[in-house]
């Protein structure tokens, strides 16, 4: 990594404590992410006797703190090497990881994740990657999609993380691509990975392949700066962006939370003539665009107020329309009017400023 700081980045994340649990100390990359802990300065480690990882504070509100610090190395559950499918992002998803430094006061994963938000990092790295195999040619997202075919078998690797924001101290990321970028599939595949963070100089140099295409999470400063705690400046996830265009890498960007929020028309506008901006003149720009509009469900509703008590982001149910999923699970999404407005606006500027960006989805 680059041994200077950009002064529009923050400090990247360095945990007040490692806990390693007894079945996850036996693995090659367990002792990378440890050689990474110590560079980084953390003098904090516990290797555990069991397989249990406890924390707790006196209150609700040290437990959150102390989690959000708090790095645990396991062994992936039977779940992370038994791939699901992710639509409308990829045929699969797999987990490097599990929990997320940041503090998005929006956070999806609040009503997915159990317990305390520790960041929990998978040792046995390399059975999780050599298990991709199996998956090649079978998916429904990108494999069966005559629009999305040239992607091959897709893997989502920030579902349940944000891989970048962790990279520093666990290495898993540039792992992963190493692995898709050289690894001999069988069939066409692709790597997917959405970030908050801009800290890319470690994965320039990077075998890729043109298999692994990060994605950059983007929204109005309205959006970002009021609830996106702990993550680097769009400005630099926007330089990041460029970085790897320019480097030839596939990249994307994630056009998420999409709220209206202020003045959200100028905003977004402002928003990808920055973008378009930074890639003018960039060769052969492989770039793509999702979008996915601002949602939660009772869960997370009740998570996220109870992790951010204070906040001012909208949550109430009698100012969105229910959406049921196909198991009767609860989604409250904007209404419909809001919703057409929304989309109307960010696709039409989208493709005003970006036009060879490929929109995949919108949500």
């Amino acid at each position: 990594m680059s041994a200077t700081l950009s002064p529009s980045r923050h400090r990247p994340w360095t945990p007040a404590q490692v806990l390693v649990t007894r079945s996850a100390q036996e693995h090659p990359h367990t002792a990378e992410i440890l050689r990474r802990c110590e560079a980084a300065g953390v003098d904090d480690v516990a290797l555990l006797r069991g397989d249990r990882i406890t924390v707790r504070g006196e209150t609700d509100r040290e437990t959150y703190a102390r989690a959000k610090s708090t790095l645990a190395v396991v062994t992936s559950p039977a779940s992370a090497r038994k791939l699901d499918p992710i639509p409308p992002s990829a045929d699969w998803r797999v987990d490097l990881a599990r929990g997320c430094p940041a503090h998005c006061q929006y956070c999806y994963l609040a009503g997915s994740l159990t317990g305390p938000p520790v960041t929990r990092v998978f040792g046995d790295l390399d059975a999780i990657l050599h298990g991709l195999d199996a998956y090649v040619g079978h998916g429904t997202i990108t494999s069966a999609s005559a629009a999305r075919a040239g992607e091959g078998t897709t893997f989502e690797a920030s579902c349940y993380t944000d891989p970048l924001g962790i990279e520093h101290v666990t290495g898993s990321l540039s792992a992963a691509v190493h692995h898709v970028g050289t690894h001999d599939f069988g069939g066409p595949v692709q790597l997917r990975a959405t970030t908050k963070f801009a800290d890319v100089d470690g994965l320039l140099d990077l075998p890729h392949g043109g298999r692994t295409r990060l994605r950059f999470s983007v929204g109005p400063e309205s959006v970002v700066g009021r609830f996106e705690g702990g993550t680097d400046p769009v400005a630099a996830r926007i330089d990041a962006l460029a970085t790897l265009a320019q480097a030839g890498w596939p990249v994307g960007l994630t056009i998420a939370p999409i709220m209206p929020v202020g003045d959200w028309r100028a905003a977004y506008t402002d928003l990808f003539a920055r973008v378009g901006a930074v890639l003018d003149g960039v060769e052969d720009l492989d770039l793509t665009a999702e979008c996915i509009t601002h949602r939660f469900t009772p869960g997370s509703k009740e998570t996220l107020e109870s992790w951010y008590p204070r906040t001012r982001l909208e949550m109430d149910p009698d100012q969105r329309r229910t959406k049921r999923g196909k198991f009767g699970a609860v989604k409250h999404v904007y209404p419909d009017d809001v919703m057409a407005d929304l989309r109307a606006h960010v696709t039409s500027e989208l493709a005003e400023h970006l036009p060879s960006a490929r929109m995949l989805y919108w949500t």
